[in-house]
């Protein structure tokens, strides 16, 4: 079997772009700038091969055009009006294949943050664009509490050993709230820790291990009882369901 290559191409302030390649070919995950994208490819001297998006949002979909225009391949997203670069719309359980280089996913619909989002799962890692960060998840611009719940609930039904590779480096703004709401965790401090040696060192903070996520993550904690505790103290109308404390703990932290 080929071994793959992944590598984050940075763009924007704070955005990843994931490159997959097999040392020829390269399938580019969420191109919201063409440029890096471009310079990338040349100087690993590999082809174009696919483009995967997992939602809408133009730091995730505005390199799509310029790469298309330099490399013709097929593009697979949601089936979404507004991408309409996508010939390969992709839907919940399906398995899709890339033939350069060789890749297959398996598609999970994850709304909220949009309400066509998905994610693609495969060789042990799963591009989950902005629905799951490090220590956070996407807000909701689209979405119910509920959607997102179900979605967050799909992706942590994952291997524990999977890769989480999400498009944004925000980990460690989401330590300083995760902090907040558990400040007696102690893998999340161990984590937070881990964090901050990282960004002073100038490396990014992900992909992380789903199961360390699962220790560390409020968002995935939400029927943890130091969790639960949490909510209701900061909302008093929080009656302690997963979704009422994903609820509260995702406007917590949009004015945190």
């Amino acid at each position: 079997m080929t071994k793959l290559g992944i590598e984050a191409v940075e763009a924007f302030d704070d955005n990843y772009i994931w490159i997959i390649d097999d040392g020829r070919h390269a399938a580019v995950v969420d191109p919201g700038q063409s440029g890096p994208v471009i310079e990338y490819l040349a100087r690993k001297r590999l082809e174009l091969g696919a483009i995967l998006l997992t939602h809408h949002h133009a730091d995730h979909i505005g390199g799509v055009e310029a790469l298309l225009a330099e490399a013709p391949c097929p593009v697979f997203g949601p089936a979404d009006p507004r991408i309409p670069a996508v010939d390969r719309p992709c839907r919940e359980g399906e398995h899709v294949r890339v033939d350069a280089p060789s890749l297959a996913f398996r598609v999970l619909e994850t709304p909220g943050h949009t309400t066509s989002h998905i994610a693609f799962h495969g060789h042990g890692r799963v591009f989950c664009g902005d629905t799951l960060f490090s220590i956070g998840c996407g807000r909701m611009f689209e979405g119910r509490p509920a959607q997102m719940l179900a979605s967050l609930d799909a992706l942590a039904a994952l291997p524990d050993d999977t890769l989480v590779h999400c498009a944004h480096e925000y980990t460690r703004a989401n330590c300083a709230f995760a902090r907040t709401v558990e400040p007696e965790n102690r893998d999340l401090l161990a984590r937070c820790r881990e964090v901050e040696q990282l960004r002073e060192q100038g490396h990014r903070t992900v992909p992380s291990r789903l199961e360390q996520e699962k220790r560390c993550n409020p968002f995935l904690r939400t029927r943890a009882p130091a969790v639960i505790a949490a909510a209701r103290a900061h909302d008093a109308g929080c009656d302690g369901t997963p979704e009422a404390v994903f609820a509260t703990l995702r406007r917590w932290k949009d004015r945190f």
